[in-house]
């Protein structure tokens, strides 16, 4: 049973879906009926006995506490739900039974079900994952010219522009998108080895029902089983802790922006949104929070996946047990964390008035490098960020603000005039390439998306 209180706030239900007891168990029945399939268009068992092996391989036929019992004694899901298929089908047709499973080991069963959960989890992940970088997208261009402070140890630094930052996860966004696209193919594949990966006990039929095995579940054939070669597994691991990070970036960030200090950029408000059990006033991060959440749990899953990979010989004893949950919840929490970003971004509230204010919290420090380099110019680099470096303590100590101080400096009026000065000091000058990253970052998603 799913955790039902937290799951809404954690995990997206079209996922939880994929990874339910009726998906698992429903993933090892396609296996099976697809083997018998398989095995019918071969010639190795008669073409009579597919129907009721088929009409017997629905989840809903069977009792999952029943097969949760039976799994503590027998050690993996698909020695008892084997049992329970047999049972079913030799009610109807005993001869059938015969030929239910044959040559396979539980593991085929087991993983190859499991490659069928996965590919519809990709889907999944695929299409939010289009969804958000279109948001990105949008709200990129809408703010490429929109100042707020860049920040760099948690302290203002010069400016760049929020469309800049959300072009930045985008980025990462597009890179994900093109991680699953490259690993689809060495991820989606059949694992059909049976006991010991050799296939022995199906003979010289072992290769053509291997192949229509594949083709009739639409994966790839690979070039052997891969009971303990778990590479596969852990790329795909490693991409979802990947993405699950770029995510968590973006919870950060939003986070810090939303601080009553800042106050920059919210969440989308709602009804009874991000309140306090105390405080009527609180706005809390509630979407961030799921992001920053996992983003920290998803590093110690990764890496109990990687730990499970010195698998010993043909078949693993615990390291291959720990994997059963521990991909699913990834798979889980990384799509609980796109649905809270697909909530945020679209609807970003944006407080421009806000950013320039806190850029001007500094009065004028954080343009600095933008008259020091001016400066540089005329008289030098280490005359310039010597004199710069003087007004600006000057400037802190007088709590005035740098352009004033500047103006009564006699060495930069020397140099920089009035209007000079003026100009180099409005943060709308000194956005660099920031509306050029924009526009790469979207052209990347525009390509990737044709």
């Amino acid at each position: 049973m799913s955790n039902q209180l937290f799951d809404a706030y954690f995990t997206a239900p079209a996922m939880r879906a994929i990874f339910c007891d009726a998906g698992r168990v429903q993933g090892m029945l396609d296996f099976e009926a697809a083997l018998a399939r398989a095995e019918a268009r071969v010639g190795l068992i008669p073409a009579s006995a597919v129907a009721a092996i088929e009409a017997a391989c629905k989840s809903e036929h069977y009792d999952f506490a029943a097969l949760a019992k039976a799994i503590a004694t027998a050690g993996n899901s698909a020695i008892p739900l084997v049992k329970a298929l047999g049972k079913r089908i030799a009610a109807s047709d005993a001869e059938a039974e015969r030929y239910v499973h044959l040559g396979a080991t539980s593991q085929d069963a087991m993983d190859s079900g499991l490659v069928l959960q996965l590919r519809a989890a990709i889907s999944l992940l695929e299409s939010d994952l289009g969804a958000l970088a279109d948001a990105l997208a949008a709200q990129a261009e809408r703010h490429a010219d929109t100042p707020l402070a860049g920040r760099t140890w948690l302290q203002q630094a010069t400016p760049v522009t929020l469309g800049m930052k959300l072009a930045g996860v985008l980025g990462a966004v597009t890179r994900h998108r093109q991680r699953l696209v490259e690993l689809k193919p060495r991820l989606l594949c059949l694992q059909f080895g049976g006991a010991s990966g050799s296939l022995a006990a199906l003979g010289e039929q072992a290769w053509p029902v291997a192949e229509a095995l594949a083709d009739e579940l639409r994966l790839n054939l690979p070039e052997q089983p891969w009971h303990t070669q778990r590479d596969r597994l852990v790329e795909f691991a490693s991409v979802l802790g990947l993405i699950a990070g770029s995510l968590g970036k973006l919870g950060r960030d939003l986070s810090l922006l939303m601080q009553t200090e800042a106050g920059e950029v919210f969440e989308p408000s709602a009804p009874g949104k991000g309140g306090s059990s105390t405080m009527p006033h609180k706005r809390n991060p509630v979407g961030a929070a799921v992001l920053i959440g996992a983003a920290t749990r998803a590093p110690g899953l990764v890496a109990t996946m990687f730990a499970a990979m010195p698998q010993e010989h043909e078949r693993s004893l615990g390291l291959w047990h720990a994997e059963w949950e521990t991909l699913p919840e990834l798979c889980c929490l990384v799509s609980g964390a796109l649905q809270q970003a697909l909530l945020a971004v679209p609807g970003l509230e944006v407080d421009a008035a806000r950013m320039r204010a806190n850029l001007e919290l500094t009065q004028g420090l954080v343009l600095a490098e933008a008259v020091s380099i001016a400066l540089a110019q005329r008289i030098g680099r280490d005359a310039a960020h010597h004199l710069v470096e003087q007004c600006c303590r000057q400037a802190v100590q007088q709590g005035a603000h740098l352009r004033t101080v500047l103006g009564a400096s006699a060495e930069v009026s020397a140099q920089l005039s009035a209007a000079e000065l003026d100009h180099l000091l409005d943060a709308a000058h000194y956005l660099g390439q920031a509306r050029r990253w924009v526009e790469r970052a979207i052209a990347e998603h525009t390509q990737f998306s044709r």
